[in-house]
């Protein structure tokens, strides 16, 4: 790789977990390459994305995928994702040459994508070197929950078509199998790190110090618990999102607090409620965070996610009924009661730059 070399990052919108997967990469490459270029295609809000990556970029709104159409951040609507699937494979010529012009424009050195296939086919069609990085590909997302559709495998072919063109698939620890993919390398985990802020936050929203932290965080698709309902448990306080509107003194929201990123609040927590996902795991693993986190059963990642957590971190797994109710006293005193795991290093940065070094030449 030159010191100049342009990367063009196609990044998922299926929430804030695409993101915080590929954002260590890319700043590991700016570290590295301060001469750089970097494009990144995205509906995610420029403000969010330049919270998680570093320096400057050119921003191209648009999107190259959905993922699933999500009913909240647990649960998909299967129907609704199907009929958006068979929608954008009718129109896929159009939305390839959309894709196209979107890449000539650019004249990137390399694309690397997390992980929509529209810009593999692309790149593929332009002759543009290109990466797929992600613990997961849509196509066996879609098979997970439609395995008894009859236009399924004709979804399906261009997707994995698309995928098996890059020239590798870097499956970052965490991640599902991925059997139909030729190119698929493993890597070591990717995670940001944090800095524990814990004195200053106890400053800033008065508290003791002995509380037991819990930050809340349920990942880029809206959902919130009835907290009202959740019974008070004593010594533990939730640091919950300020859109949520909690009006509890237990539960304070990081209004105060937003000069802190989001790792260096979980790494001034005790805890880490969340919700499956490769993001918020690999970041309280490899910060040594306790993890309590809602079921998601069905989505087909979640097994080895979850398998992961518990080999590699702390973490133990609540019902949705206990997400709606508050009954937490019996997991949480579980999770405190685990040896606390020693942090795992996110290895799996400097290998997928060095992908990237390797690709653009």
């Amino acid at each position: 790789m030159t010191y100049n070399s342009h990367v063009y990052l196609a990044l998922s919108g299926h929430g804030f977990g695409h993101l915080a997967q590929v954002a260590p990469v890319l700043n590991e490459w700016r570290r590295r390459f301060p001469a750089g270029r970097l494009t990144v295609q995205s509906l995610l809000p420029e403000a969010v994305l330049h919270r998680r990556i570093s320096g400057e970029f050119t921003v191209i709104e648009g999107a190259a995928d959905f993922g699933m159409v999500m009913v909240d951040a647990l649960e998909a609507k299967v129907a609704e994702s199907l009929t958006a699937y068979r929608a954008f494979h009718a129109d896929w010529d159009a939305r390839l040459a959309w894709q196209e012009r979107l890449l000539r424009a650019a004249a990137p050195d390399v694309l690397l994508a997390d992980v929509p296939y529209l810009s593999l086919a692309a790149a593929a069609r332009l002759n543009i070197p290109a990466l797929a990085l992600c613990s997961l590909n849509w196509a066996d997302i879609l098979a997970g929950y439609a395995c008894g559709e009859p236009d399924l495998e004709e979804l399906r072919a261009p997707m994995l078509a698309a995928y098996n063109s890059a020239i590798a698939f870097l499956q970052p620890a965490p991640s599902m199998p991925m059997p139909e993919l030729r190119n698929t390398q493993s890597i070591g985990p990717i995670a940001a790190l944090g800095r524990e802020q814990r004195a200053e936050i106890n400053q800033r929203l008065g508290l003791r110090g002995d509380e037991t932290l819990a930050l809340m965080g349920l990942g880029g698709v809206d959902m919130r618990p009835p907290l009202e309902a959740w019974p008070k448990l004593p010594g533990v306080c939730w640091l919950t999102p300020p859109a949520w509107r909690v009006v509890r003194p237990d539960m304070p929201d990081w209004s105060a607090l937003t000069d802190l990123n989001m790792v260096d609040l979980m790494c001034s927590c005790d805890v880490l409620f969340t919700k499956p996902g490769y993001g918020a795991f690999t970041e309280a693993v490899c910060n040594g965070v306790r993890t309590l986190y809602v079921a998601r059963d069905d989505w087909p990642e979640e097994p080895w996610l979850s398998r992961w957590l518990q080999e590699q971190g702390n973490g133990v797994k609540i019902s949705r009924r206990q997400l709606a109710t508050g009954e937490l006293a019996e997991p949480l005193g579980e999770l405190l009661a685990q040896p606390r795991r020693p942090r795992l290093t996110p290895t799996g940065i400097v290998e997928a730059v060095e992908w990237l070094e390797r690709v653009s030449g």
